[in-house]
């Protein structure tokens, strides 16, 4: 059985697109089978996995709307490793059109349904704002990463997403629970980092990923060649990072099971 992990957060900019990315590549490395769903209207995970969202015929609206199956639509990156649900601009359309759509929220959850058990882990790359594309996702995952910075802004928007993690919970997922925060973008030498990553750490516990990803030029360069940072540098210190948050997904869930 898959697993179907939303990789999301109300704020933009804190690494949505670059976790989902670099974090695919890095299951792929561990031999998983992995499905990245790009559900963002700006399509930066499509691009970021060397495919143009201005030529694709089909993408996840498509998807969305019941005009297409999840396998027409899906594109395999045999040089990445994974496989992709693409996104571009349509995607804002389907937003407005899910709006008439009996059980809209559940969408995503009902064509993934029938290509499931080809993958081990499915990734959504969510948009930075709580619509009706990120519930859909909530509704369809077991699991929701949280990248964040750890700044002062950090915290107050990570409120309003347990929150609403919580709501969709009991409304309409309960098998849906934080899966983990992940520090990203984090520089050790600043001190409010630091103390955020404290407040983080004693709020939460374990919920906060060990793994801390750095800010790298690499990471940073990699999605203008089409490439996760693990393809376009794997010496680099936030390739080496995501290999370890791979390993720490992986290691959880072997526990977890263990004590299950």
């Amino acid at each position: 059985m898959s697993r179907i992990i939303a990789i999301t957060n109300q704020k933009g900019g804190v690494g949505k697109t670059t976790t989902s990315v670099n974090l695919a590549a890095s299951l792929v490395a561990t031999k998983r089978r992995v499905l990245l769903i790009d559900l963002d209207p700006q399509g930066n995970a499509t691009m970021g996995s060397g495919v143009d969202k201005n030529s694709l015929e089909r993408t996840c609206c498509d998807v969305l709307l019941g005009e297409a199956t999840a396998s027409e639509v899906m594109i395999h990156q045999e040089h990445i490793g994974y496989a992709l649900l693409p996104s571009n601009a349509d995607l804002t359309a389907a937003e407005v059109e899910l709006i008439n759509i009996d059980g809209r929220e559940r969408c995503l959850a009902t064509a993934l349904r029938p290509v499931q058990e080809q993958f081990d882990y499915i990734l959504i790359d969510c948009p930075p704002t709580l619509n009706m594309l990120t519930v859909n996702a909530l509704v369809a995952a077991e699991g929701v990463i949280i990248p964040m910075q750890c700044e002062y802004y950090a915290l107050e928007g990570l409120t309003a997403l347990v929150e609403t993690i919580e709501q969709v919970r009991l409304t309409a997922n309960p098998r849906l629970a934080i899966e983990g925060l992940l520090r990203t973008m984090f520089d050790p030498r600043n001190n409010l980092s630091n103390e955020v990553s404290a407040q983080l750490i004693s709020h939460f516990g374990d919920k906060v990923y060990r793994t801390v990803i750095p800010r790298n030029v690499r990471l940073a360069e990699a999605p203008s060649h089409g490439l996760p940072a693990i393809q376009y540098d794997r010496a680099s210190r936030g390739a080496l990072a995501y290999l370890a948050l791979a390993g720490e997904i992986l290691r959880r869930e072997t526990k977890a099971a263990e004590v299950a």
